[in-house]
């Protein structure tokens, strides 16, 4: 079990030898990104890295809190599902209408690694290698078709 200290300190090293690691990957557009802040270019879109409990998940999320815009952005999406799910190599799971403790509603799309604890030092090559993938193949999608979103909400 860690103490608080040591899980604080943990997280630190855990997601600064993850961005070391994807440092070496430019985004699909040749430019260098921040892979652990993910940018959309559009406000209350977002892509999330989660490592809960015994499973880790890459998010896109749309927390507009205009519910018909957020209802036209997470249309679209629908529109590009096959494309996202072929580009991603599953479809994932679309979750509509999802709540957390600080956000009461928004649509997100999740895919899932399950049954790995990310305290776990044996498990984490099997999420950096999880989470490598996932942000790999959601900029290749985005950088083609993010745009449509984009110009959907300016």
């Amino acid at each position: 079990m860690f103490s608080k200290e040591e899980l604080k300190n943990y997280n630190i090293q855990f997601w600064a030898e993850f961005k070391q690691r994807m440092g070496q990957h430019r985004g699909a557009s040749g430019k260098k990104v921040n892979w652990l802040q993910y940018r959309t270019h559009l406000q209350n879109v977002y892509v999330r890295l989660e490592t809960i409990n015994k499973e880790c998940k890459f998010c896109f999320d749309i927390q507009f809190k205009d519910d018909s815009v957020r209802e036209i952005v997470w249309e679209q999406m629908g529109e590009l599902k096959k494309l996202l799910t072929s580009e991603m190599g599953s479809e994932g799971n679309w979750i509509e209408d999802h709540t957390t403790q600080t956000i009461k509603s928004m649509c997100r799309i999740e895919w899932t690694l399950e049954n790995t604890n990310y305290l776990t030092a044996t498990n984490k090559e099997k999420i950096y290698d999880f989470f490598e993938d996932k942000l790999l193949r959601f900029d290749r999608f985005y950088d083609t078709y993010g745009e449509i979103l984009y110009h959907l909400v300016k």
